[in-house]
């Protein structure tokens, strides 16, 4: 078997699904408008797409900046309608075009998947980053490794060889992508058990017990973060950190009884 067919096999083991029940492909992104998404841009209240920085164009998920004069660490995130618990989520992505002015040195061809979001309505009007764990999506340079698909924690912390992970980022094993090729990346998402990264049907990285914590997100409701809580579902969204992505696909299985919380 091919290696989703295996992983919707086994999700299909897993969750005692009928035949009837068999999980399968879901397009989150239906190629004409963004329906069924919200966007959230720091600086800017829920739903203000600040400079059109989220649109589609020729079928295309498109994130530009073609309409700021500087960046501004005009952090933006781009959420689908519902939470998911246990799933299997892809993109298909390439970076095009050149970083908007401004934008940080370490966001160059960088995007991200966030998983396990906090609900979008949740976040401050200045806050940089959702609560959420991240699977960063990354373009190479022209010489020298850079891995996609690596993992980040704004405001969580996992678990990873049996130990508290701490640190704000890890990186896969994956290869790099140095053009404008299309890659596809995944993240099988077990509740709050365990997610595995996936590129292009290799699986580069594991974790389990996905959980609030740590540091690396600002200006968010300190209420709603509590140290240690495990993540057992949320919101996935798309990041704008300053570089052009284009999506062709964002599409997901989802593995629980009627796919929202």
């Amino acid at each position: 078997m091919k290696a989703l067919g295996r992983l919707a096999f086994y999700a299909v083991i897993i969750c005692g699904c009928t035949q009837q029940k068999k999980p399968h492909w879901v397009q989150l992104f239906n190629g004409k408008d963004l329906n069924g998404w919200v966007m959230k841009i720091s600086k800017h209240e829920l739903g203000d797409n600040f400079g059109q920085t989220f649109r589609v164009v020729n079928g295309l998920l498109t994130v530009s900046y073609d309409h700021y004069t500087n960046f501004d660490q005009q952090f933006g995130h781009l959420f689908y309608k519902k939470s998911y618990s246990h799933y299997l989520v892809a993109v298909e992505y390439r970076f095009v075009g050149e970083q908007c002015k401004g934008g940080p040195d370490w966001a160059w061809k960088n995007s991200g998947v966030m998983l396990h979001c906090q609900p979008p309505e949740t976040m401050l009007k200045d806050q940089d980053f959702p609560i959420s764990i991240e699977e960063q999506l990354l373009g190479g340079p022209p010489t020298g490794d850079r891995h996609t698909a690596n993992l980040c924690t704004p405001g969580t912390n996992v678990v990873i060889n049996g130990k508290l992970f701490t640190a704000h980022c890890t990186q896969s094993n994956s290869p790099t992508f140095r053009g404008a090729e299309w890659v596809r990346v995944e993240a099988l998402v077990w509740g709050d058990e365990y997610i595995k990264h996936i590129v292009n049907g290799d699986t580069v990285l594991t974790y389990q017990k996905p959980q609030m914590g740590g540091g690396n997100v600002i200006h968010y409701d300190s209420s709603y973060l509590k140290e240690g809580k495990l993540l057992d579902h949320g919101f996935i969204s798309l990041q704008s950190e300053s570089h052009p992505i284009e999506f062709r696909k964002v599409e997901i299985m989802d593995f629980d009884e009627g796919g929202s919380h």
